[in-house]
């Protein structure tokens, strides 16, 4: 194919062998070396695809029809999986999942990292991947004059409604939809996103897996929310293990779920929860892992590759609400946290003295700039952690770590192309990766998380 030809035409059928899956999720098939990205198309599938959107590079097109199917492929159990945004990967079987996400942390540290060599194990995923998720944010809307509430449609801001979602806790999707039935029963307005009107514009409940503790946090464009009081008598009355009822106010028109100001309406500011033996302290506006027992997984892996013995000084960047750095603080001499966001140094803080742990350290600040300064006033890190956000570390924070030489790095990643980036300039500063494992944290959707264990070169 030259430069300038491209094989297919919008609105043309064709016939395809789908070789691969995208990041995202989609089949990938070559015309004449012309990319074209299907959704739900699975690798080794033949089928007729129609193309929908054609660019230089590559194209878009829609499944037709399957022609030869894969074995992998499985049916849907949610009913509404093909309109709603929220999974990706439902139509593929669990166990073809995993090793799709293998492949794709494989294929990353080859491409970008230039790592071929580094072993990376097989997915660690769950007996049950349903029902894992402890957090539900759902946006609230107005459809044909009536409240709707559910997830977004796949590339829109359209809201499909829905009662049940199969990857959230029951208890949420419980309490969601008691919401919604109030709201209707009292004429309660959703939002409406073009015209800034209405009243209540996101539901978030959160359940602590282990506790039970449940919360619910009505988002509002107003300040006043009309019909409280009867709305917190009917979710008291009708849940007994609601621990939490808080209203949060956004009056901004964005797309940012919360605002500013958060006021308990009912009971406790916090709900609590446990990782393995650590108790966390949740808030409305807390980060706090969606997959609590997963989550476990991936922290003892990042313990594992630690190698601590109990003598050593370690420093955890993007700390976060302190998750790591409190499993870290475990079988460490001291840890020192730090993250950029001031409400969760705040949240470590209390999270650290909730279960009396006196060997760990939080600095509000950026990492780049934090780390530096401890180095200058004498602290030495054995080991240093990682787990920043999709974007991956800073460079600045790379190159502090080559400077400073602990023996061990820990990178918690969950972007795999990030994490190859970055182990490249790792091991160009004199560092070796030595593997990677990958933990599944969000079963039928695309992201993968990995912990990757990196030593100082002798």
């Amino acid at each position: 194919m030259s430069k300038h030809s491209v094989p297919v035409a919008k609105n043309e059928y064709v016939e395809v062998t789908f070789e691969d899956l995208s990041h995202d999720g989609a089949g990938v098939a070559k015309i004449n070396g012309y990319t074209l990205f299907v959704p739900k198309g699975l690798p080794g599938e033949k089928a007729k695809v129609k193309v929908i959107k054609v660019k230089k590079g590559f194209g878009i097109g829609r499944l037709i029809d399957i022609i030869e199917q894969s074995p992998d492929r499985t049916e849907p159990p949610c009913s509404i999986y093909h309109q709603c945004g929220g999974c990706q990967l439902q139509h593929l079987s669990y166990e073809a999942q995993l090793k799709q996400k293998q492949k794709q942390v494989k294929d990353v540290l080859t491409r970008i990292g230039g790592l071929p060599h580094v072993p990376v194990h097989s997915v660690l995923g769950m007996e049950d991947a349903w029902r894992y998720r402890n957090k539900a944010q759902v946006p609230i809307g107005e459809m044909e004059g009536g409240l709707v509430g559910g997830f977004y449609q796949e590339r829109s801001h359209r809201i499909i409604d829905l009662d049940d979602c199969l990857i959230q806790h029951d208890e949420n999707d419980r309490i969601i939809q008691l919401v919604k039935d109030i709201a209707k029963k009292y004429g309660i307005r959703g939002y409406d996103e073009e015209k800034h009107s209405g009243t209540l514009r996101h539901v978030v409940a959160r359940i602590g897996k282990v506790t039970g503790e449940l919360m619910v946090v009505f988002v509002t464009r107003t300040a006043d929310l009309p019909h409280k009081e009867k709305l917190i008598k009917e979710i008291v009355q009708q849940i007994p293990n609601i621990k939490s009822i808080v209203q949060n106010i956004n009056s901004k028109k964005t797309n940012v779920i919360f605002g500013d100001k958060t006021t308990v309406l009912w009971g406790e500011e916090y709900i609590y929860d446990y990782i393995g033996e650590i108790k966390f302290a949740i808030s409305a506006r807390s980060f706090y892992q969606v997959n609590p027992e997963q989550t476990k997984v991936l922290y003892d892996q990042a313990l594992q590759y630690a190698n601590l013995t109990g003598n050593e000084t370690v420093i955890d960047a993007y700390c976060g609400i302190g998750t790591i750095s409190l499993f870290l603080a475990q079988k460490a001499k001291n840890v020192y946290g730090v993250e950029i966001v001031p409400e969760a140094i705040s949240d470590a803080k209390r999270n650290a003295k909730l279960n009396g742990i006196a060997n760990v350290e939080f600095a509000v600040g950026e990492a780049e700039k934090v780390i530096p300064w401890w180095y200058a006033q004498g602290i030495r890190a054995d080991v240093i952690v990682v787990d920043p956000p999709r974007k991956g570390c800073d460079e600045a924070l790379l190159e502090t770590i080559i400077k400073m030489k602990p023996k061990r790095v820990v990178y918690v990643s969950c972007n795999p192309a990030t994490l190859a980036r970055d182990l490249r300039i790792l091991e160009d500063g004199g560092y070796s990766t030595k593997e990677v494992q990958p933990v599944d944290m969000f079963p039928h959707t695309t992201h993968v998380e990995s912990v990757a264990c990196i030593e100082l070169k002798i």
